[in-house]
């Protein structure tokens, strides 16, 4: 079980008159609790809603920014790389990258839970901290059938990958096929390994779309349980090749 939270970038003036803003921790933590959606804005302020529907933003940019934001406000940033993730209704396209030089990794013929922990199994050997995951729309910015299949995945993934504190983030894919194909085109790519390595190429170009808007306008997805967002919140544990000086005084 989890809530999908999108990352919109909407001025609270644009909301309705009826929010009511929820700014401390206990909060936010009683209104996950009792199962409320939950709504993650980049510059809105904490709310919800009196009558109906209740939507409140459960962990702030500051508290988990995404990698891409993290790159952009500090070209001198360390951390972990980002995993493109291209769900097919077959076969699943991985790539990876750190804001340069993204680059194709493999295609899953997996599924169901075999799937996600090959996903995790990959993220650990990469140094991956999380998971961008392509969202299908329509050219007019509506989601499709595939959609609703594709969150439930990533739904089902994001738990697994905050027990690690990591996180998963859908990005939208719309178009990112036909750049993917261009660039193999381009690359001078025959149709026999084009075909093989497609799904791979579009995990590559989420990653890319993802990196250039520097996460603006992906939704993160994050568990219902409040431990599992406690986990996120603290991140995953600091690398000692990234972060030596954290580790002087544990000799």
């Amino acid at each position: 079980m989890v809530q999908q939270l999108q990352l919109q970038l909407q001025p609270l003036s644009a909301q309705r008159p009826s929010l009511l803003r929820c700014r401390t921790l206990s909060q936010r933590t009683t209104a996950l609790r009792k199962g409320t959606p939950v709504l993650i804005s980049l510059h809105s302020s904490w709310s919800c809603r009196t009558n109906g529907l209740t939507r409140i933003r459960a962990l702030s940019q500051d508290e988990i920014p995404p990698n891409a934001l993290l790159r952009k406000n500090d070209p001198l940033w360390r951390g972990g790389f980002s995993l493109g993730v291209d769900l097919g209704m077959s076969r699943t396209g991985v790539a990876l990258s750190k804001g340069f030089s993204p680059r194709p990794l493999t295609v899953l013929d997996l599924r169901g839970q075999k799937l996600e922990l090959r996903l995790l199994e990959i993220a650990e050997q990469e140094e991956a901290d999380e998971f961008i995951v392509g969202l299908p729309k329509s050219r007019n910015g509506e989601e499709t059938p595939q959609s609703n299949k594709v969150r439930s995945v990533a739904g089902r993934l994001a738990v697994r990958a905050a027990e690690r504190g990591w996180r998963v983030y859908l990005q939208d894919e719309h178009g990112t096929s036909t750049e993917a194909l261009d660039l193999m085109i381009d690359r001078g790519l025959n149709n026999s390994a084009r075909k093989g390595r497609i799904d791979a190429y579009a995990a590559m170009m989420v990653l890319v779309r993802y990196y250039s808007m520097s996460g603006h306008g992906t939704e993160l997805v994050i568990p219902k349980q409040s431990e599992l967002q406690e986990k996120l919140r603290r991140g995953p544990p600091k690398d000692l090749d990234f972060f030596p000086e954290e580790y002087e005084d544990c000799s």
